[in-house]
């Protein structure tokens, strides 16, 4: 938490310098203090805006962490700005007049896109937004995919967030999981397991594991293929909400 919101908040949006600061600001722009912490942070993986600190940004700049500090006053507030900054750099795609389904996946393929280029990103808790100029156009444009689905499911705006909310939430959901994944469950780490397996998976004992898993593994090429399991994923979500949309309606 920082400790002055008003002070972050007129960072982000570029009202004011920071105060309460010393130093010169020795040729710096904020916004290329911004893009290289967010280029740390990228270097970090999933946990890279969480290992970001002034002191490492002030190196890679080659400059004094106090010379930083005329332009941010602490690593919370650097973090708010390269989350920001993220939201603000990332591309949204013109939907007007498409099928509601299209736009929810277009939205919900864009955060996945957000997710891959800075991994970081799924981790930031989204009950602590930082309210900033990208983030409040990002939330501006997925809200307006909601539109006439909105109108056609009765949704009320409260409804509306809650809507978006769970289909972030499932696109973090699957962005963290595929994180994690070791990604190398290929032939060799089978072929490694294999003569074990055979010895211990009767399929009269687990018939539904056998059956299931060699068909799985068979069109997958591996125990989990990521794509395969987002496309399916994301048309259930977009399915429940249809389930809402009064019947024969297909926009």
């Amino acid at each position: 938490m920082t400790d002055d919101p008003a002070r972050t908040l007129a960072l982000l949006w570029r009202l004011e310098r920071p105060t309460g600061t010393r130093g010169p600001r020795r040729g710096l722009d904020l916004d290329a203090v911004v893009a290289t912490a967010t280029a740390l942070a990228d270097g970090g993986g999933p946990d890279g805006l969480a290992t970001l600190t002034v002191r490492r940004l002030a190196a890679e700049l080659g400059v004094a962490p106090m010379t930083l500090y005329t332009y941010v006053p602490g690593r919370e507030e650097l973090a708010d700005l390269v989350v920001d900054a993220s939201y603000a750099a990332a591309p949204r795609a013109d939907t007007t007049g498409r099928p509601w389904r299209e736009r929810l996946t277009a939205v919900a393929e864009e955060n996945r896109a957000l997710h891959r280029r800075h991994p970081w990103t799924a981790r930031v808790d989204p009950s602590r937004p930082v309210l900033g100029p990208g983030e409040t156009a990002k939330y501006e444009h997925e809200l307006a995919a909601f539109d006439d689905l909105a109108d056609l499911a009765g949704l009320d705006d409260v409804d509306r967030d809650a809507a978006l909310t769970f289909l972030l939430d499932v696109v973090r959901a699957a962005a963290l999981v595929e994180q994690g994944s070791a990604g190398d469950d290929g032939p060799e780490w089978w072929a490694a397991r294999a003569p074990v397996l055979a010895r211990v998976l009767d399929p009269e004992r687990y018939p539904r594991a056998v059956r299931v898993g060699t068909a799985a593994g068979a069109a997958q090429g591996s125990a989990r293929d990521p794509d395969r399991a987002w496309r399916f994923g994301l048309a259930r979500v977009l399915d429940g909400l249809a389930a809402m949309v009064s019947p024969g309606t297909t926009r």
